[in-house]
């Protein structure tokens, strides 16, 4: 990814405020993924989301105001939301014409993608937080999503899928959890990174997790 990995060591040399403005105006105007700022972190000693719910289970690394709908790819709009919120998370509206994700708990994930290297599957970008990994996939509909997984015998729990409508926190914004960062990077000078189909995804992932046998938990 040019702006992020070409220039990470001097932008991180500051607050890493420039990084995340950089980071969004490629996704918005050169990938054409629409985003929006997510909760701003609250100041220290307060609930770790600075949105209204005590008991955020994803604190900072979701949309609040504006909400998800106003996510857009135009450049003044993102240049003007990190202007006004530099530390802002950058988020990600799924579906559309941007990725969608399938994403699993951190330890499961690392075996399952230890066994897709292996299997020789061919990957896009997975982006990693200390919790969960996910895994970017190409757009997919929900008629699509519920004809694939009605004909598995078995799928875990604990896969989430972040489709149309969804969400999905970005590199390099920092929430209530922990940092945002990529867990496979997207290779430098993308004009828009390659994701693959989210069929190939989920079958090789299940196999993956019943080779190994490594349980997904339920987080």
């Amino acid at each position: 990814m040019r702006e992020i990995l070409g220039r990470r060591r001097r932008l991180l040399r500051g607050d890493g405020k420039s990084e995340l403005i950089s980071a969004a105006l490629t996704f918005a105007t050169q990938w054409r993924w629409p985003v929006l700022p997510g909760v701003t972190a609250p100041p220290q000693g307060r609930a770790r989301c600075g949105c209204p719910d005590p008991e955020c289970t994803v604190p900072g690394a979701h949309p609040f105001d504006p909400g998800l709908l106003a996510a857009t790819t135009d450049e003044r709009m993102v240049r003007w939301w990190w202007a006004n919120r530099p530390t802002a998370p950058i988020i990600l509206a799924t579906g559309g014409t941007a990725p969608c994700a399938v994403s699993l708990p951190a330890l499961p994930a690392a075996h399952a993608l230890a066994a897709l290297d292996r299997m020789g599957m061919r990957l896009g970008p997975v982006v990693a937080s200390p919790a969960r990994w996910s895994i970017l996939v190409k757009p997919y509909s929900m008629e699509q999503l519920g004809e694939l997984l009605y004909a598995k015998d078995f799928v875990p729990g604990s896969l989430r899928f972040h489709g149309e409508g969804g969400y999905l926190a970005l590199p390099p914004s920092g929430t209530g959890l922990g940092p945002i960062s990529w867990q496979r990077a997207p290779l430098p000078g993308s004009a828009s990174p390659w994701v693959p189909d989210v069929e190939a995804v989920v079958d090789a992932v299940v196999e993956a997790l019943t080779r190994t046998g490594v349980s997904a938990p339920e987080l």
